[in-house]
């Protein structure tokens, strides 16, 4: 099957596939212009969940590419209304291990947000948490760690926006969320609820709002056990880029496979421009 053959629709993640930390993969803006030139609808679904959807746009801004808030999804949003469809958000208690991009979209649906050491005692029986909701969080301590231990201990559940172990970076893989829920699990003993790649919800909003359905619409991923699972397991065709996480030998070693595999962005530039 010719690469991205039959494809009407991308969905594209963004750390280790556009850039590495605040540093733009090479030919950045060529495969922007080249998606605005043949008209492509994408939306940008990254399981970071550390920013809002204004702060990625800065972010693209300062690489020199323009994209609106309406084109953008992180695990975040998704967490967030996940979660209000489920509890009732005006009386529930939530505790964040997070960035803004995570305490945004959770406050904007209503939820209680709680601060470090605000847990049940004896003498503030209604204090504590309902919910854990972690995410990437680059402040990360040893008190918001402690006090999400006591909120699981006492009862509360443990929400993961994503479960990836690892975020590449200009430096190196780094300490990712996935590593944050494996540490609380332990210490509480319980068991993440994960939304964010490789579980299929983010893509399945992705797809609504793109308005195309699984079949004529592929993902773009790093990841192995993320991105491309995550669109196995919605169904979609997926192209694996060997510029993130993922390398060849990776393949090899699972059951599951990509569609297809390039080394980068520039790659996928070349094909959509050879179709203008």
């Amino acid at each position: 099957m010719t690469v991205l053959e039959n494809t009407r629709a991308l969905i594209i993640d963004m750390d280790g596939v556009l850039w590495h930390g605040n540093t733009p993969m090479l030919g950045l803006t060529g495969f922007f212009e080249v998606l605005r030139a043949t008209k492509v609808p994408f939306i940008l679904a990254t399981n970071n969940a550390s920013l809002t959807q204004t702060a990625y746009v800065e972010k693209f801004a300062s690489m020199g590419v323009m994209v609106s808030e309406q084109e953008i999804l992180t695990s975040s949003m998704v967490t967030a209304s996940y979660l209000a469809a489920r509890y009732d958000a005006a009386n529930t208690r939530v505790f964040v291990i997070g960035e803004s991009g995570l305490t945004a979209p959770l406050a904007a649906q209503g939820f209680i947000l709680t601060d470090v050491y605000e847990v049940k005692t004896a003498d503030k029986p209604n204090a504590g948490a309902d919910l854990v909701v972690s995410g990437l969080d680059r402040q990360l301590s040893w008190d918001k760690l402690a006090t999400a231990s006591i909120h699981l201990q006492n009862g509360a559940t443990l929400i993961g926006s994503n479960s990836d172990p690892t975020l590449p970076t200009e430096l190196g893989l780094m300490w990712g969320n996935g590593a944050t829920l494996a540490g609380l699990e332990k210490a509480a003993n319980v068991k993440a609820i994960t939304i964010g790649k490789p579980e299929p919800i983010i893509y399945q909003y992705a797809l609504a709002l793109l308005g195309t359905t699984a079949d004529e619409t592929a993902a773009i991923g790093d990841r192995l056990d993320t991105d491309i699972l995550g669109a196995v397991n919605a169904g979609m065709r997926s192209l694996l880029v060997l510029s993130g996480t993922s390398t060849r030998t990776d393949i090899e070693q699972i059951d599951y496979q990509p569609t297809w595999v390039l080394d980068s962005i520039s790659d996928i530039t070349e094909i959509l421009r050879s179709r203008q």
